[in-house]
């Protein structure tokens, strides 16, 4: 295969701007690696579009091909356990950050970034949840560690309509929990309701500025993607021994509170990385998702975009326009 090119979306970073280009790469600059996969799809996430924007603290060097997702079949490997036909997910430890990642046809990876494909589910399920349906399932997760369950009282989200965001609301309304939807976009109040959502809070409503320690105890749990003043009111808001699984910063990375939640209430913050996380535990959490979690809300959150689209796409993740999941899909797949 060392004559074997493939196209790839290029992100280029200059001092005069970052620039974006669909260019043929050749197989033999991949990086080493025990596993080569053709990959079928990938998806938009957050970190992606950093990466794709030259935002520092995601890739260092360019020219780079991001796509932190990835699906698709063992074409090449060395690994005992994996072999040639193998369907496989990868996301997450340096795929896409600065290891050439899924927005590429082809990638080679180490085996330990490698999960097989659960039986009861397809690629493109894989990747319309990718690292942000993944994280979701973290979150739930977490939130059970701690003996969460609908019978608590209501949960919420915040960034509902986001990918993380949609995919928490469909996973906790499928396991019965009471499902409390924030989101600054009236307009997808039906697309919220229709993944389970029982109330859509206008995310103004925890955006303000509240300098009181303490507010009203209106949920029993909640799941954060975007941090800042929101998160701040979310755990005010917490009912006694709440919890908070928390994985985004889009609105901001720190928070402020007094310890007085945590000292009256028992509430507790609960970190959640899909990156770094072992492979053993990434795998367990995908294979709930192919079968306990299963979602059959999935086609609703997923929007079919092609590598001539990302640019855009790119940039309507820093709009705050972007709903569902971003469906990355290569030529010659559907």
């Amino acid at each position: 295969m060392t004559d074997k090119t493939f196209k790839a979306f290029r992100v280029e970073k200059t001092d005069t701007g970052v620039t974006h280009s669909i260019t043929e790469q050749h197989i033999d600059d991949l990086p080493s690696g025990e596993v080569l996969i053709k990959v079928k799809y990938s998806s938009l996430n957050y970190k992606d579009a950093l990466s794709a924007k030259g935002m520092a603290g995601v890739t260092k060097n360019y020219p780079h091909t991001p796509g932190i997702d990835a699906a698709g079949v063992v074409i090449h490997t060395t690994d005992n356990i994996l072999k040639e036909g193998d369907q496989v997910i990868v996301i997450g430890f340096d795929l896409g950050m600065n290891t050439p990642g899924g927005y590429g046809e082809y990638i080679r990876v180490p085996s330990g970034w490698v999960t097989p494909l659960p039986a009861t589910m397809t690629l493109r399920e894989s990747m319309i949840i990718g690292t942000a349906g993944l994280t979701a399932a973290l979150c739930l997760d977490k939130l059970l560690v701690l003996g969460a369950g609908p019978g608590d009282g209501p949960v919420i989200v915040t960034g509902a309509t986001g990918g993380v965001g949609s995919v928490a609301v469909a996973l906790l309304a499928q396991q019965g929990y009471t499902v409390l939807a924030c989101s600054g976009k009236a307009d997808k109040t039906d697309y919220l309701k229709q993944l389970g959502a029982s109330e859509v809070i206008p995310r103004a409503r925890l955006a303000e500025i509240n300098s009181r320690p303490l507010g009203a105890m209106a949920w029993a749990h909640g799941i954060d993607t975007v941090g800042g003043e929101i998160l701040s009111n979310l755990v005010k808001g917490l009912q006694y021994g709440g919890s908070v699984s928390i994985c985004g910063l889009v609105a901001s990375p720190t928070f402020n509170l007094t310890v007085l939640p945590f000292l009256l209430r028992g509430v507790n913050l609960l970190g959640i990385d899909s990156v770094e996380l072992d492979i053993e535990e990434k795998t367990r959490v995908w294979n709930k998702l192919a079968t306990d979690w299963k979602l059959d809300s999935l086609e609703k959150m997923a929007v079919d975009i092609h590598l001539s689209d990302l640019s855009r796409a790119v940039d309507t993740i820093f709009a705050g326009e972007m709903t569902g999941r971003s469906l990355l899909i290569h030529d010659g797949y559907s």
